[in-house]
């Protein structure tokens, strides 16, 4: 294998892993908050690659523009689903089970809402930036260096969110007790419904960052979900800094996998890594036993 091509392949590994370390620390973000299994966090991917569409397609606004509002909207949807659902159901007994089946069908309606609205047909969006980086025979789209980047950024704010600042204290504290949190003063209805729509608003940034390489459809969120899921087993469910480290190293593993052999087998790569390591550490790699 030519050097040149094997090193593309690692970096276009590292840019789609980054995306799905967006992807993997919303799922994580919200279980280790809430300990709630959201199987409707694909559809606000899908939801937002719908607004990036709309904001810049249709209505014409400039993606610097466009793709903050998408997120904005993004998050404010995830907490009132939050507020109007999940709230109500986790204080009841068997909790755990419900919030698997309501987040199941919150999944399908919402997919069906999209198909009502938006139609069946697959929607694109133009490249955010033309051309292309050339560093010696290494050549990558400055589309595609733009995602790592606008990812890069993201994981770091919301690495200081997390770590310096009251919100993110009272997150981590809520995580950890939540009785204890309430008892210090933490609002954790509160804490709860920002926790949900932030990983609304992570999955709707990958998704805006994705749409002019991967289309827009109804059914875009279901393929992404179970990468995701794929993330945070691998980096242990809950575990934020094992989402990105998880998402990082699924990338690079399916861009090496491809090249050595198809992409048809893109998701058997994935989930024979996944099987490997619920044999192997099944509480992941970053999780607790």
């Amino acid at each position: 294998m030519n050097l040149a091509i094997f090193l593309e392949q690692i970096l276009n590994g590292l840019i789609t892993g980054s995306m799905y370390a967006l992807i993997g620390s919303g799922i994580a973000l919200v279980y280790g908050t809430m300990r709630v299994l959201n199987l409707a966090h694909g559809e606000f991917y899908m939801l937002g690659g719908y607004f990036t569409f709309y904001l810049i397609v249709q209505i014409g606004l400039s993606p610097l523009l466009a793709i903050p509002l998408a997120v904005a909207i993004a998050f404010c949807l995830g907490a009132l689903i939050q507020k109007l659902t999940i709230e109500y159901l986790i204080v009841r007994e068997n909790w755990a089970f419900t919030t698997i089946a309501a987040t199941l069908g919150l999944s399908i309606v919402l997919q069906n809402a999209a198909l009502l609205m938006f139609g069946e047909q697959f929607n694109t969006v133009p490249y955010y930036v033309q051309g292309v980086m050339s560093i010696g025979d290494i050549r990558l789209p400055w589309q595609r260096v733009l995602i790592f980047v606008v990812a890069l950024a993201t994981i770091a704010g919301m690495t200081w969110l997390l770590k310096y600042t009251r919100l993110g204290w009272s997150i981590r504290a809520t995580s950890q007790d939540r009785d204890a949190a309430q008892v210090v003063g933490i609002p954790v209805r509160r804490i709860y419904m920002i926790c949900f729509g932030l990983a609304a608003a992570l999955g709707a940034l990958a998704a805006a960052m994705l749409a002019p390489i991967n289309a827009i459809n109804p059914w875009a969120g279901i393929p992404i979900l179970l990468k995701g899921f794929v993330v945070v087993i691998l980096g242990g469910l809950g575990s934020f800094p094992g989402a990105i480290i998880g998402g990082l190293f699924l990338g690079v593993v399916e861009a090496v996998g491809v090249q050595l052999t198809s992409s048809e087998w893109r998701d058997v790569i994935s989930f024979t890594l996944m099987i490997a390591v619920i044999w192997w550490r099944p509480w992941g790699v970053f999780g607790t036993k």
